[in-house]
């Protein structure tokens, strides 16, 4: 057998955790997503049937943890209660009692409990104002074919992020946004 190199470690680290944990979801009911080293579980809470169905999943998921010497980091377990109507049922996994969140962040997106794309749009906006603040600072040309490239690559992805989840019901959002447009245009020179 041939050892093998830290740098062979980095690779197949993730894929080695993958194998580890394939058997999470066995005998899982609600949806349970895995990302890498994070784990989302879903489920309908409206009845008090959905709700029992969500916690016996939290069980096992506790279970299947103390079954394989791993953790969940409880203090980062938070509930997302989404809806209008949502009773908002405290849940435990194992015998912590977990918090809720009015908002949180799944994969860099934020979403909040009813599904408004406000926190999103201001965050978008505010990396993407840092960033024209970090070329308005650094960079002393006013041209255009030095601004339209770095505003290219460094602020649009920030306005461009997960724009197909956003639907942008109030024009506040879409002035917030464009209001970014307008400084970056504001700083090219004979504009």
């Amino acid at each position: 057998m041939v050892p093998l190199n830290p740098s062979q470690w980095e690779v197949l680290s993730p894929k080695l955790f993958s194998v580890f944990i394939s058997d999470l979801d066995d005998g899982i009911k609600c949806t349970l997503m895995e990302f890498a080293d994070d784990t989302k579980l879903g489920g309908e809470a409206d009845t008090s049937e959905g709700r029992a169905t969500l916690q016996e999943d939290m069980e096992r998921l506790e279970e299947w943890t103390n079954k394989n010497l791993m953790k969940f980091k409880k203090d980062k377990c938070k509930v997302l209660h989404l809806g209008k109507h949502n009773p908002g049922v405290q849940h435990r996994l194992g015998s912590t009692g977990l918090g809720s969140s009015s908002v949180e962040r799944d994969l860099g997106f934020l979403e909040d409990k009813q599904l408004n794309m406000s926190e999103q749009c201001a965050a978008a906006a505010k990396k993407a104002n840092r960033m024209l603040g970090c070329i308005n600072k650094g960079i002393t040309s006013r041209d255009k074919e030095v601004i339209i490239p770095l505003h290219s690559a460094l602020v649009r992805p920030h306005l461009e992020y997960c724009v197909q989840f956003w639907s942008l019901l109030y024009k506040k959002e879409v002035d917030r946004l464009e209001r970014v447009q307008r400084r970056a245009t504001k700083m090219i020179k004979g504009l």
